[in-house]
């Protein structure tokens, strides 16, 4: 695991990117912050009442002197940033609304971000996956191309690396989806220097079985061949034929993976949350993420149960993929 994140780290050599934290007043993130401040591979940016936050820190016994610290209360920036809210919500807000909707830690943190006066933001140790997501989607919004976010798990054990992907986001994503998350887990991959080679996931392989379900996966891979003719992807597969060179060797003789795949899309969200759990609890693996992915600027979301080890791992994530 610290091989994963020391290979981040060197990526961030003498960047100092800055993230924003909106739960400023959590001991988790407070803790974290302190660790991130004294590395300088981030310069964190705590969003709250300074003199709270200062105090909140004192009592968790951490020092945040290496954060910046902004109050919406009495941000100089904020009839800019009100002005920039209106304009991008395209008369969904009014200055009015505006000026009380950015008093919101997540909404006023987003905005930093979307203002380029951020690189990244983390939150979700206090607020729901709703919360955090929901700024993001109406002001970052997702790259061109693509339609929703998604996202993805690092699976981690000794020098091994995957990538499982959607594993939080996406219900019942239909063909497009599939290609547009298999587009973007390449992309995750490669931040990670995993070289990606990707697998569309089923309870089929190469038509060993028919259904709507088997077919909208193989779709799915024609629509990502489309959109990226050099990405290495294959399906539809069953896992064991993605992973394994001797079943794969049965079972899809002529599919360019050869059973090598580390970057697997899984059909359903139902499929890939039981998916990566499965490889946790009962493979060993640390789960790192879940890693947002498809956003214009990266925010990420936390698990309300996380530790500051979590935020601090997360908050480095964020950092690289904003390079």
């Amino acid at each position: 695991m610290s091989n994963l994140f020391d290979t981040l780290k060197a990526k961030m050599s003498g960047e100092s990117k800055k993230v924003v934290f909106p739960e400023a007043l959590d001991e988790r993130i407070l803790t974290a912050v302190s660790k991130l401040g004294s590395e300088g591979f981030v310069k964190p940016v705590l969003v709250g009442n300074k003199e709270e936050v200062t105090q909140k820190a004192q009592e968790v016994g951490v020092d945040v002197s290496d954060a910046e610290i902004l109050d919406p209360a009495d941000y100089e920036g904020f009839d800019e940033m009100v002005a920039s809210f209106v304009e991008r919500r395209k008369g969904k807000a009014t200055d009015e609304q505006a000026r009380d909707i950015l008093q919101n830690g997540n909404y006023f943190g987003t905005m930093l971000v979307y203002m380029n006066k951020a690189d990244g933001l983390v939150s979700g140790a206090v607020h729901s996956t709703a919360d955090t997501v929901r700024p993001a989607l109406q002001i970052i919004k997702t790259k061109p191309g693509i339609k929703k976010t998604s996202g993805v798990f690092i699976m981690v054990r000794d020098e091994e690396k995957y990538v499982f992907a959607d594993c939080a986001i996406n219900i019942a994503p239909d063909s497009q989806d599939l290609a547009e998350i298999a587009l973007a887990s390449a992309d995750t991959a490669a931040l990670f220097d995993i070289d990606p080679k990707v697998a569309m996931l089923s309870f089929s392989t190469k038509g060993s079985a028919k259904s709507p379900e088997t077919e909208r996966v193989s779709e799915a891979v024609e629509l990502a061949k489309q959109q990226n003719a050099d990405l290495l992807i294959d399906g539809e597969f069953q896992f064991d034929a993605a992973f394994v060179p001797s079943v794969a060797e049965k079972k899809a003789p002529d599919s360019p993976l050869k059973g090598e795949a580390n970057t697997f899309i899984f059909p359903s969200l139902e499929a890939g949350n039981i998916g990566y759990k499965i490889a946790q609890r009962l493979g060993n693996f640390d789960a790192v993420g879940p890693v947002l992915q498809g956003l214009n600027k990266p925010v990420n979301d936390l698990s309300r149960g996380c530790n500051a080890d979590d935020v601090y791992k997360l908050a480095i994530i964020t950092a690289a993929q904003s390079l």
